[in-house]
């Protein structure tokens, strides 16, 4: 029975405390749904206040921004409304003037029809005067020529011989005094014009050497140089045509030839030889060939800058390299591009002050000795050859004329020409400018060289050992043992006939054969 009852207090007991969990459970999960929901209203207020301060923000935004376009707008419509109303303005008042304007050339037209008719009135007046003034003077001549004896052409043709032979002596004193006078005062201005153009143009002159010193690191290149038996001295010297001096002198190398241009050659050669340290004959003639070729690609560089400096352009490539060559070129021991840049200002300097053509007189001074760059095989005097080149290549008449006639060779046919001709004269006869012995020299080596040249079969020749010597390569193909020996024999026999020269000259030909093949 107990046991019944307690089994009845637990169950009771377990029902209750179960309704009471889920009472419980079930207020706790009302409570977390409240709070959800509580929340969930709660980001809903949030998120609408955010959209709403989003929308008022942006409200903002559109509001500036079309303010800003309404006040950009605005702004241009009244920029626009004021230039529109200047224009009207200016309409206005070019419509203003243009009223005035006709309103007086009306005036000036009725002006004008009065004065018209005066004038018209006036000839009338004049016409009958005229009338009645012939008439009278045609009976005074009647009654002078009845009083004279002479009838009217007799005593005009004796009054106009009188007048003539008259005027005629007077003319002539007075020409003779012009010419006195202007021969004065020519001669004083020509004196103030070329002392003013010689002042204005001050430059230092050297003249040109026919030896190169070549610094070397060490006596022991020396030997280098010479090579085997002297195989890459020879080899040097028969590419460059230079003559190469290794002597006592220490740390130095002297490279001796008559041609500024085959002397710049060897010498930029032979340095980049003793850099490069591979020095034998056929890398010895591949560098010369190089250089050679750099080098006639600097002549035109030097040829361009040089009409630069001058102040001139639209010259020829032809003419551009002639000029560039002028820089290894000497007349008379004297550097022939800083001659013919000299006589270039000169002649410019003195065309300005007699109001000729500056540029004109510059281009014909600067050009004048071109003729002497031009390749041996063309014969004549020097300023006949600048003359056919500068028409042959397109320069002005004028400047063509004045490099032909500065040493009287054609005619001058314009003020230019004697202005080169004495810019010439200036430039050569300043103190130092100048060797005579130099320029005899070099033409003698010409000279013997082109001797040489004009046998069949011979291909180059060099003039070396001061012109001691002259060494002549000749074609393989053209001429064999037996025809080289003759050929030094004739060629020294035309010499000796042809020429006058110190001492006596040896005469080498050399012909080489050389069989190349390739490996590949």
């Amino acid at each position: 029975m107990e046991f019944s009852i307690v089994i009845s207090i637990v169950l009771v007991t377990c029902g209750i405390s179960f309704s009471l969990g889920w009472y419980l459970n079930s207020r706790s999960g009302q409570n977390k749904i409240s709070s959800a929901r509580e929340q969930a209203r709660k980001v809903m207020i949030d998120a609408e206040k955010e959209a709403e301060t989003l929308k008022r923000e942006k409200l903002l935004e559109v509001k500036d921004e079309w303010y800003q376009k309404k006040k950009e707008f605005d702004g241009d419509v009244q920029s626009k409304r004021t230039k529109l109303q200047a224009q009207e303005k200016a309409i206005e008042v070019r419509e203003e003037n243009i009223d005035r304007k006709v309103e007086l050339l009306g005036k000036k037209e009725r002006e004008q029809g009065i004065l018209k008719r005066n004038l018209d009135e006036q000839s009338k007046g004049l016409g009958a005067r005229q009338s009645e003034l012939e008439r009278l003077i045609q009976e005074e001549n009647i009654r002078l020529e009845r009083a004279s004896g002479l009838s009217h052409d007799e005593a005009k043709r004796i009054l106009m011989d009188n007048l003539a032979n008259e005027a005629r002596s007077e003319a002539a004193h007075m020409l003779k005094d012009i010419r006195d006078k202007s021969r004065d005062e020519a001669k004083r201005e020509a004196q103030k014009l070329v002392i003013q153009a010689i002042q204005r143009t001050a430059a230092d002159h050297s003249v040109e050497t026919t030896v190169s010193v070549l610094n070397i690191q060490s006596d022991e290149m020396k030997g280098r140089i010479i090579g085997r038996e002297g195989r890459n001295i020879r080899a040097f010297e028969a590419a460059t045509g230079v003559d190469v001096i290794v002597d006592d002198t220490p740390e130095a190398v002297i490279l001796s030839a008559f041609d500024p241009f085959r002397r710049e050659v060897a010498r930029l050669s032979l340095e980049r030889l003793i850099a490069d340290g591979r020095i034998h004959p056929a890398r010895i003639e591949e560098v010369v060939e190089k250089v050679r070729n750099e080098l006639e690609e600097e002549v035109l560089k030097i040829g361009e800058n040089t009409l630069l400096e001058v102040g001139l352009h639209g010259a020829h490539n032809e003419i551009v390299r002639l000029v560039g060559r002028m820089k290894y070129r000497s007349s008379y021991g004297q550097n022939m591009l800083q001659h013919s840049i000299e006589v270039a200002f000169l002649t410019g300097m003195m065309a300005s002050e007699l109001r000729l053509d500056a540029n004109l007189a510059k281009r014909a001074g600067l050009f004048h000795d071109i003729g002497k760059c031009v390749d041996k095989s063309l014969e004549g005097p020097h300023a006949l050859l600048g003359y056919e080149i500068a028409k042959k290549y397109g320069e002005h008449p004028i400047v063509a004329n004045a490099i032909g006639s500065h040493h009287d060779d054609i005619p001058m046919e314009s003020p230019i020409a004697p202005l080169v001709q004495a810019a010439d004269a200036i430039s050569g006869a300043r103190p130092g400018a100048r060797r005579e012995s130099v320029e005899g020299y070099i033409k003698r080596l010409e000279k013997l060289e082109a001797f040489a040249q004009s046998f069949h079969g011979v291909a180059k020749t060099y003039a070396i050992q001061a012109g001691r010597e002259v060494r002549v390569v000749v074609e393989q193909d053209k001429v064999d043992d037996a025809m080289a020996d003759q050929l030094s024999h004739d060629i020294s026999a035309k010499i000796q006939a042809e020429m006058e020269y110190p001492g006596q000259i040896k005469v080498t030909v050399i012909r080489e054969y050389r069989s190349v093949s390739y490996a590949k």
